[in-house]
């Protein structure tokens, strides 16, 4: 049972209507593990069968929700087992199939988006990761909802920067596919090093091996709120400001928990975890840029910026955690570059460039995300770069991710609109020095010496 106060429930009424606070997505992770098999047309049937049957009430019980509390919540949305792991096929076309299958589900259940379309390849490939890695393409190109991540690192592993390459290959391949959307697919995949098993945050959602058969994930928000806060404060010392950000945290949360569980008992789901991750949408006023600028930055990509982000996610944390004990996912805040105004803002001001925001990637909730780059790119510096970020996460023991987008036919300092939730942002500059040869070298780069912890 969760306690809600009357004075908590009027102050969330407070920040809903005037803050922008909502439940960002509910997420259903739903197990394949008996859907697996090597005749495609058996697992697309079994899978489409086994995610309708499961979810069929997701979408009727989040509007039940959304109605009973005021609480609005932007997205519905399915993770499944890393199709990877389901279908057992090393012909690429079998893959495209079961890609199929998974969005005609999520048509059919009425949902946003569907991820776990991944494969988890940081220490090497298999014959079904290989044909899945290849497929993406296709699969994205061609489908609605379905959303795809491969994990190409981890801390215990080390990088896999065969996997890297092949995963610029493919969005440079997927850019080029649906260029007449500005590359729009490529918004719907994630590299990662140390992907969560539990995330509920597209586009890269997959349900472990570790979850059980069916789970509820919760992702919150309320960048506006927090914004609000410290924007009320402006003379608070840094220690003052994060007890603030702290206490705020906490409200939010509570708003998460009690969406969770109910959902979850109305599914007859277990329940998963609370992402306590600030995340922006295009709207003015509910922007992670605009709560650094309020505590004290000109623009966002200053001097100061990574400590000021650092300060907000070390803060969001605590407080989330002391309100609920499923605490889970990416947990911080996210810096999505084309959905935050104000961070599309300083990028195009020149304010906010790819390396400040990789800085920046060592103190946040995911990395260098929904950054429009040029179509013309190369491979290799789209691979190094990604490389950079996997980096980062592989020695610091976190998740990073990389969520690029080679805008086909568009240069440094043309704007994209990405449409809806993926907003719109500058293509950015790249570094210019050649990287062919250290790409080129191949193989895995080793674990840090920090993997070995036993």
């Amino acid at each position: 049972m969760v306690f809600i106060t009357a004075e908590e429930i009027l102050e969330t009424v407070r920040m809903i209507q005037a803050e922008n606070l909502d439940v960002r997505a509910v997420t259903m992770g739903i197990s394949l593990g008996d859907c697996a098999g090597r005749d495609v047309d058996d697992v697309c049937r079994r899978v489409y069968e086994k995610i309708v049957a499961s979810a069929a009430e997701l979408v009727p019980v989040a509007r039940s929700l959304q109605r009973k509390y005021g609480i609005p919540i932007v997205n519905r949305r399915i993770s499944v087992t890393p199709i990877a792991h389901v279908l057992g096929s090393d012909d690429p076309e079998a893959f495209v199939k079961v890609a199929h299958a998974l969005d005609a589900a999520a048509e059919a259940i009425g949902v946003d988006f569907i991820g776990g379309f991944s494969a988890l390849v940081q220490k090497g490939f298999t014959k079904t990761d290989e044909a899945l890695i290849t497929a993406i393409p296709e699969a994205i190109s061609s489908t609605q909802a379905v959303c795809s991540s491969v994990n190409v690192a981890s801390t215990r592993a080390g990088i896999n920067t065969d996997a890297v390459m092949r995963m610029a290959d493919a969005l440079l391949e997927v850019s080029r596919r649906t260029a007449a959307r500005d590359s729009i697919g490529c918004a719907k995949i994630v590299t990662f090093c140390n992907v969560p098993e539990d995330n509920p945050f597209m586009a890269g959602a997959l349900h472990g091996s570790g979850e059980p058969e069916v789970s509820i994930n919760v992702a919150i928000s309320g960048p506006g709120v927090v914004r609000n806060v410290v924007a009320a404060n402006p003379d608070a010392s840094f220690t003052e400001l994060a007890d603030l950000i702290k206490r705020t945290a906490f409200k939010i949360t509570r708003v998460g928990e009690l969406v969770g569980r109910e959902a979850s008992a109305m599914l007859g789901a277990q329940m998963g975890i609370i992402d306590l991750s600030l995340a922006p949408t295009p709207e003015v006023g509910d922007s992670i840029a605009e709560i650094l600028e309020s505590m004290g930055l000109e623009r966002t990509g200053a001097p100061g910026s990574t400590a000021a982000l650092a300060l907000l996610n070390d803060a969001v944390k605590k407080g989330g955690t002391m309100a609920t004990s499923s605490t889970g996912g990416l947990s911080g805040a996210f810096i999505p570059v084309s959905e935050d105004a104000a961070l599309a803002e300083a990028a195009r001001e020149g304010v906010l460039s790819i390396e400040k925001l990789e800085a920046m990637t060592a103190v946040c909730s995911l990395g260098l995300d929904m950054i429009v780059v040029p179509g013309s790119i190369a491979r290799t510096a789209l691979a190094g770069t990604i490389a950079d970020v996997m980096a980062i996460g592989m020695v610091n023991h976190k998740t990073t991710g990389a969520r690029l987008i080679p805008a086909a036919g568009k240069d440094v300092g043309d704007w994209v609109e990405l449409g809806g939730l993926f907003g719109a942002a500058p293509v950015m500059s790249v570094g210019g020095a050649g990287n062919e040869r250290f790409m080129g070298r191949g193989g895995r780069i080793p674990a840090p010496l920090q993997s070995l912890t036993n």
